[in-house]
Parts: C-alpha cells; sequence; structure tokens
C-alpha cells in the first residue's frame, strides 16, 4: 500500500516540477522566475524525501536538509540582488 502511495505522488510531483520548469523558462517577469526556481527546489526536495522513504534509508534526508539550506540562501540572495543590484554591500 504505501508503495503504491509512494508512486502515486511521486508522478504528481515530477508533474509539478514540469510545470515549474514551464514556468521557469516562460515566465514574464523576473520574480516569476525566482519564485518558479524556489517551487522547484522545493518540488524536488520533497521527490528526495519520497525516494529516501522507498529506499528505507537517511541518506536522502540528510541531502533533503542540504538542498534546503543551499536553496534557502540562493533565494535569499536572489532576492536582495532583485531588490538592491548588489548581494554583498
Amino acid at each position: 500500500m504505501l508503495s503504491t502511495v509512494i508512486w502515486i505522488v511521486s508522478a504528481m510531483l515530477a508533474a509539478a516540477l514540469v510545470m515549474n520548469l514551464v514556468r521557469l523558462l516562460r515566465g514574464p517577469d523576473l520574480s516569476d522566475r525566482i519564485l518558479a526556481l524556489d517551487t522547484l527546489y522545493i518540488n524536488s526536495i520533497g521527490l528526495i524525501l519520497l525516494f529516501g522513504l522507498y529506499r528505507g534509508t537517511t541518506l536522502y534526508f540528510e541531502a533533503a536538509m542540504l538542498i534546503a539550506m543551499l536553496g534557502f540562501v540562493s533565494t535569499a540572495a536572489l532576492c536582495k540582488y532583485l531588490l538592491r543590484g548588489d548581494i554583498i554591500e
């Protein structure tokens, strides 16, 4: 039962990743592209966590935590660059 649910949710997350990629490429504004990139890494974290549940190992959870930290920092840096034009003051 759990394996079936994991496959269904993985397919849904894969569809969400494709839609995010389309928004990233076709976004009319830079802020839309940043938001699509932010959502893209959040969905990839979900996919990695599902794969970790499927495999039954904790190594993927640590990788997802690392991606979450890097994604947060990169989103904050991109937003700061968008607002001020410079990352380091």
